[in-house]
């Protein structure tokens, strides 16, 4: 009888302090410093309104007053940091070779026609500006916008050389980096702690199983970016006649489970920013 009045107390008392942290986390954690909001992201530039991760995309998404740019980088042969999704040249470019085997020199231009890679469907037409640019391009035309940059390969060169563009252009305040990998984040966050990082996907699971077991308001986040794609989201880019019922409800689960205002607004008033993809 004793030891069930003790468990039964010690849960009780768990499950109040766990929801007392849960809408009150500054009660325990120090709020992240905020040195932008981003509520509207161009995601590479703003692709389906022009060829992506180009100048011309990037500069058409800070006229119409974009919150930030989102693109990806990879490395070429001669390691210069460019801006580019695929790390081969095929869909982009209809060349059959990597962009790490190649010089920034010797790197085609893209395609005039490009498809829209997460919208079904789509394509996109170019104008003039085809190149495939440099990071440093992108920091030097847009010395405050803030960029989220996709770290696309795990590569230690990679990862120095946009870390020591960053620290040159000044931008630590203004860039968030990371990759879905959590091995890429954890070697982003080595390199520079100073750069805010992205949730990889493992840690957005390991967030969710805080969240329903109620630890979370007691365990410190060095992440202060969640950027994560609504799972409805994207089975619409698939053939809708094509969706099983098992993936349709594996959608839905997965919506029901993060789409969590409790969890957002736990995240956010911990000065952690999140972010839908909606397209």
């Amino acid at each position: 009888m004793c030891a069930a009045v003790y468990v039964l107390s010690t849960v009780t008392g768990y499950v109040l302090t766990s929801a007392l942290l849960l809408k009150c986390p500054n009660l325990l954690h120090r709020k992240k410093r905020e040195t932008f909001v981003s509520k509207h992201i161009s995601h590479r530039g703003g692709a389906g309104e022009n060829l992506e991760n180009t100048m011309m995309a990037f500069k058409h998404a800070v006229d119409v007053g974009t919150d930030m740019l989102e693109l990806d980088c990879h490395l070429t042969k001669d390691e210069q940091v460019v801006v580019s999704h695929d790390g081969d040249l095929q869909r982009t470019c209809g060349i059959d070779t990597n962009i790490s085997d190649v010089t920034y020199a010797e790197l085609p231009p893209y395609l005039c026609r490009l498809g829209v890679t997460f919208q079904r469907e789509c394509f996109c037409e170019g104008g003039e500006d085809k190149r495939i640019p440099l990071l440093r391009d992108v920091f030097d035309a847009f010395p405050n916008t803030p960029v989220n940059i996709d770290i696309k390969v795990n590569n230690d060169t990679l990862i120095k050389k946009v870390s020591e563009l960053v620290v040159k252009y000044d931008r630590a305040h203004l860039t968030v980096w990371g990759n879905a990998s959590n091995q890429i984040v954890r070697k982003c966050y080595k390199e520079n702690p100073h750069i805010p990082v992205l949730f990889s996907l493992p840690r957005v699971l390991q967030l969710l199983g805080l969240f329903y077991t109620g630890l979370l308001p007691f365990v410190p986040i060095k992440e202060q970016f969640l950027e994560i794609p609504m799972p409805s989201i994207i089975t619409k880019l698939q053939d809708p006649s094509r969706l099983t019922r098992g993936q349709r409800f594996i959608a839905w689960l997965a919506d029901t489970l993060l789409m969590r205002k409790a969890l957002f607004d736990h995240l956010t008033a911990r000065g952690i920013q999140v972010k839908l993809h909606l397209w």
